[in-house]
C-alpha cells in the first residue's frame, strides 16, 4: 500500500449517525443517515473512527453537510473535520476486498507522527474508491 501525504484544504462540517456496532452496523448507519436527508446526491460520504475507553471501535457513518446547522436541524449529531495534513492510503475497488480498510488504518496509525488525539477518516470518493487518513502531529503539539 502506497503511503501519501494529503493536504485537507478547508473543514468540512458533517452529519453523523453513529454504528451500533463495528463493523456489522457500518451499513445500516449510513442507510439511516441517508434517509434523512432531502437528497445525498453530490454529497460526499465519510467515515469517522477511534477507539473507545475499552478497546472497541467507535464508528460514525458521516454526510457532507449542505448548509450550516443542517446536523442539528436533523437531530443529529455534528463534526467538524478538520483541514490540515494528513497521512493516506487510497484504496482502489474497495469492495472487492474490504478488509484493506482495516489493514491501511492499521498501517498508517503504527507511525509516530500521528496526532494521538486524532481519528481515523475514510473519505469515499466514488462507488470504488476510499481515501483512508489519519491526522498528522501538528507543528505546535
Amino acid at each position: 500500500m502506497n503511503i501519501e501525504k494529503f493536504i485537507l484544504e478547508k473543514d468540512i462540517n458533517v452529519i453523523c449517525m453513529k454504528a451500533e456496532t463495528f463493523p456489522e452496523g457500518l451499513e445500516d448507519a449510513f442507510q439511516k443517515l441517508h434517509s434523512l436527508v432531502s437528497s445525498s446526491k453530490g454529497r460526499r460520504n465519510f467515515g469517522i473512527s477511534r477507539p473507545g475507553a475499552s478497546g472497541e471501535i467507535i464508528y460514525k457513518a458521516a454526510l457532507e453537510e449542505t448548509f450550516e446547522g443542517e446536523a442539528q436541524s436533523l437531530n443529529c449529531e455534528s463534526f467538524k473535520i478538520k483541514s490540515g495534513e494528513y497521512e493516506s492510503i487510497l484504496i482502489k475497488d474497495f469492495m472487492q476486498n474490504i478488509k484493506k480498510i482495516g489493514s491501511a488504518f492499521q498501517e498508517l496509525t503504527s507511525y509516530s507522527n500521528i496526532d494521538p488525539e486524532g481519528y481515523c477518516l475514510e473519505i469515499y470518493l466514488n462507488e470504488k474508491d476510499v481515501r483512508c487518513m489519519v491526522p498528522l502531529k501538528s507543528i505546535n503539539n
